[in-house]
């Protein structure tokens, strides 16, 4: 979906299909025909943008061979379906039973990422719609922070320069520019938008910035308005943003918000959990650590890495962050000028859901994902902004 900005500026939205996990270019275009087209369908529009998750095997094929890359495309175009910008996140097993620590690796010491990155890039100028001259690709935060050192995160900072001097050469070559998003996450080394000035500083390129995921904002209780101000005072671009909210518990020392809470306690993916105090922020890597002990303060609110759908809440006594999201895009792009123009809704844990919310058929989860797509659009018309055909 695209939108107009009062000054001019295309802004794209789009959903991401890490929702729909494949490991293949085949289950890719699955996708496609399965998921997307119908999602478009119920929005009744003729194009949908779409930030593809391509796993590792896919983005090999795609990239090593030039005839899939133009039959994607193509599927792309039949579809009614358009790219501008990848989820580089994940690099292979996002639909596993068990994910949790495992999403964080390989991690930007490893080679293994600095390539991935690297196919992601040329694959995405290759799908490009032919208006469009800018893609853009959110990657992790460096690494989880348990095994992080000072030659760890040289050797990172080291890999960042390279990509970004093999971005410069794709643009020369290609005519298509693509930016590389560092996502702060709660647990990594870069677990805030704070925490990514020093490493951007190092490797000083303004093709890789920031890809601000409101969820991660919220679950550390970063205020949105502060933490962009920092960006931008810094020259940090933000490259895209992800949009998607936390789990916020208001009162999690009541037994009914432990009971409801449990009920996301789920053993695919990791919720790390967040509260701030008069002495800062405290955490958990996990929800049920949160839930089991005293490990986690109970005298203020709690919030979970837990991408909760954004046009439905959770039911009382737990809420969601849309608050936050919401005063988060109000500055991403309700100013004189946009602060990015790649906007993703970001929610991959319909199956994670407690059983009763999850949807049971693929036309439920369709109609939640269009839902979703929904209230965004109608968030960024109230800032001015106006849908595109």
């Amino acid at each position: 979906m695209r939108f107009r900005h009062p000054d001019g500026t295309t802004v794209h939205l789009a959903y991401c299909t890490n929702v729909h996990p494949a490991e293949t270019l085949d289950g890719v275009l699955a996708q496609l025909r399965d998921h997307c087209e119908p999602v478009r369908r119920r929005l009744g529009r003729d194009r949908l943008g779409v930030g593809l998750w391509l796993a590792k095997d896919a983005a090999r094929a795609l990239d090593s061979d030039p005839s899939a890359l133009r039959g994607l495309r193509t599927a792309l175009d039949r579809r009614g379906l358009e790219v501008v910008t990848l989820n580089g996140f994940p690099y292979e097993g996002f639909g596993a039973e068990e994910v949790k620590y495992r999403v964080y690796k390989p991690d930007w010491a490893d080679d293994e990422r600095l390539d991935h990155t690297t196919a992601l890039a040329r694959v995405l100028a290759g799908l490009l719609p032919d208006d469009v001259t800018e893609g853009t690709i959110s990657t992790l935060p460096l690494g989880w922070r348990t095994a992080w050192d000072e030659a760890r995160a040289a050797t990172a900072h080291s890999a960042l320069r390279t990509l970004a001097e093999r971005l410069d050469a794709l643009e020369e070559l290609t005519g298509r520019s693509v930016r590389v998003g560092l996502e702060p996450e709660p647990g990594c080394t870069v677990e805030t938008t704070a925490d990514a000035l020093a490493p951007l500083a190092a490797v000083g390129h303004p093709r890789i910035g920031v890809c601000v995921d409101t969820c991660h904002l919220a679950t550390s209780f970063e205020d949105p308005h502060t933490a962009l101000d920092a960006l931008a005072e810094a020259r940090v671009p933000v490259v895209k943003s992800q949009l998607s909210a936390a789990l916020h518990a208001e009162h999690p020392s009541l037994p009914a918000v432990r009971e409801a809470l449990t009920a996301f306690d789920e053993p695919r993916f990791l919720h790390q959990t967040r509260t701030r105090t008069a002495t800062g922020l405290h955490g958990t890597d996990d929800l049920g650590e949160a839930l089991g002990g005293t490990a986690l303060p109970d005298t203020g609110p709690w919030r979970a890495h837990f991408h909760v759908p954004l046009h439905a809440a959770p039911a009382p006594p737990l809420t969601s962050t849309l608050p936050v999201l919401r005063a988060a895009l109000t500055r991403l792009v309700g100013g004189p000028h946009p602060l990015t123009r790649h906007l993703e809704v970001e929610t991959y844990t319909w199956q994670a859901l407690p059983p009763e919310l999850r949807p049971r058929a693929r036309a439920q989860l369709a109609d939640g994902i269009a839902a979703e797509l929904a209230l965004a659009r109608d968030l960024l018309t109230d800032l001015g902004l106006k849908e595109l055909p």
